[in-house]
């Protein structure tokens, strides 16, 4: 492969891993909304194993990038492009999911390897995942 191509790809999973942490917070906030309701920087804490002021920091990053609102003593809500981009990343999640597990991956590996693989699939490769699953070519 040619060194300019190579390139072109680590350029790509570059700019994935730089996004995947605003995807995982986006789908967390998402998922915690939906179980608990009102979602605290404590309860991303928890999840993600990070001290309070990990998360303090990352939520101010969010919210500079559109994602969140917060107020001070009050929750974390996602905005309209919070809850498009946590919805796309949860179907896109799922369908990483499925794909492995129709590829006879055991379900705590599939789970697993989700969470790498999901960040870094493209639309046509979800698309064709998609296929897969349903049977079609």
């Amino acid at each position: 492969m040619p060194k300019t191509n190579q390139s072109q790809y680590f350029s790509k999973v570059k700019e994935d891993h730089q996004f995947e942490l605003i995807e995982d917070y986006v789908e967390e906030i998402a998922d915690l909304y939906q179980t608990i309701g009102e979602v605290r920087s404590a309860d991303l804490a928890k999840r993600f194993g990070v001290s309070a002021a990990a998360v303090s920091k990352f939520i101010t990053r969010l919210r500079n990038e559109g994602y969140v609102e917060s107020k001070p003593y009050r929750g974390i809500f996602l905005t309209q492009a919070g809850q498009d981009l946590a919805h796309k990343v949860a179907h896109r999640h799922q369908v990483v999911y499925q794909t492995l597990i129709k590829l006879g991956v055991p379900e705590r590996v599939a789970r697993a390897d989700t969470e790498g693989i999901e960040h870094h699939c493209s639309e046509q490769t979800v698309k064709a995942m998609e296929h897969f699953i349903a049977g079609k070519s």
